[in-house]
């Protein structure tokens, strides 16, 4: 996604989703750079300030190093394990494990297990493509 692209996200008007409604995205690239394995995200809830998105990793995928210079992110790992390096820090991450990214810091992971996570960006950006 290039730098001069509109990334905000139009909030959405509902109150509350089923299941059904929300539409799994296949991810080639985060930031512009072009993901190593399968990484999908559903979009589960945007306001006027946030997104919510549900994302899965294929066991092995890499998400290589890029940085969000407009917003920061908190994460929670629903299933799965993965290794996370943010900034100058090495995590492992197992269900249940929450992180952060502030904006403008490094980050990158790899995908140890099959995993699900629930991350959430203020303000809302669509960062993926």
């Amino acid at each position: 996604m290039s730098e001069s692209t509109d990334r905000t996200l139009e909030p959405l008007d509902a109150v509350h989703r089923h299941p059904d409604e929300l539409v799994e995205e296949t991810v080639r690239a985060i930031e512009g750079v072009v993901q190593q394995g399968h990484l999908s995200v559903e979009v589960l809830m945007v306001t006027e300030e946030m997104v919510m998105v549900k994302v899965r990793r294929a066991k092995g995928l890499i998400d290589p190093s890029h940085v969000h210079e407009d917003h920061e992110s908190v994460a929670t790992l629903i299933s799965g394990r993965m290794r996370n390096y943010i900034g100058d820090q090495e995590f492992i991450s197992e269900a249940g494990s929450v992180w952060r990214h502030p904006p403008g810091v490094v980050h990158s992971s790899e995908a140890l297990e099959d995993c699900v996570q629930i991350e959430v960006k203020t303000p809302a950006r669509k960062t993926w493509a």
